[in-house]
């Protein structure tokens, strides 16, 4: 990307106001200036207490058009849950066979899914699972007896997040090639399933502020009170 297409790009935005949703979808289109088939990013900066461990963000969302990209998902599991998570399109199933696969280095996917028996035996890697965000867990629907169901969702569209050290959450909503009406549906998707989550201890305004930029084009803020759902 050249620094003149960006010029060109931040020549259709202004710096200072706030957009409403379809106005910042649509700009968000427009100021793509990469000639490849662009991520679309949202950056929710949220009102929590940082030094709360209680007040950290997380959970997941599920987007009804996907993000454009289809995740690996690996399935620790045995017998009639195993052949369960290869149905349910699961890219590689098994138990200790992938723990010494782990063991040895490979780490070839992006989501780990387990039921709840063989938690103890992934213990054994779970600092190596841990360092990579890869580490399956309760809290994100990724230790769960309904893996058939967590596989088919995950490859469907499931995303798990998670606010950043600043209080913020970067999260990819679909690609550029998308149609205004499937990155507003999902934006607001993943605006419902953050404030699903809010901390019971948060005080004064939860959502701070919302922007949303291709991979290589700038941010375009959206007025939070515009947003109805």
């Amino acid at each position: 990307m050249s620094g003149k297409k960006y010029s060109e790009a931040t020549k259709l935005i202004d710096p200072q106001k706030e957009y409403n949703l379809s106005e910042a979808i649509d700009l968000v289109k427009k100021t793509n200036p990469a000639k490849f088939d662009a991520t679309v990013e949202a950056h929710l900066r949220l009102g929590v207490d940082l030094s709360a461990p209680e007040q950290t963000v997380r959970g997941v969302v599920d987007f009804p058009h996907g993000t454009g990209k289809i995740k690996k998902v690996l399935v620790f599991a045995e017998g009639e849950k195993e052949k369960d998570a290869k149905a349910a399109g699961a890219d590689w199933t098994g138990s200790d066979d992938l723990i010494k696969k782990i063991e040895d280095g490979w780490l070839d996917f992006e989501i780990a899914v387990a039921t709840p028996e063989m938690m103890p035996r992934i213990s054994k890697i779970a600092k190596i699972l841990g360092t990579k965000g890869l580490m399956p867990n309760p809290k994100s629907g990724t230790v769960t007896p309904e893996i058939a169901k967590i596989v088919a969702a995950i490859k469907k569209g499931r995303a798990e997040f998670r606010m950043d050290a600043l209080g913020i959450i970067h999260q990819a909503i679909g690609k550029v090639s998308f149609s205004q009406e499937q990155l507003e549906e999902n934006l607001i998707s993943l605006i419902k399933a953050v404030t699903a989550v809010k901390p019971a201890t948060v005080k004064g305004q939860f959502l701070k502020s919302l922007s949303v930029t291709s991979t290589m084009g700038p941010g375009i803020k959206i007025n939070l009170q515009s947003l109805k759902f």
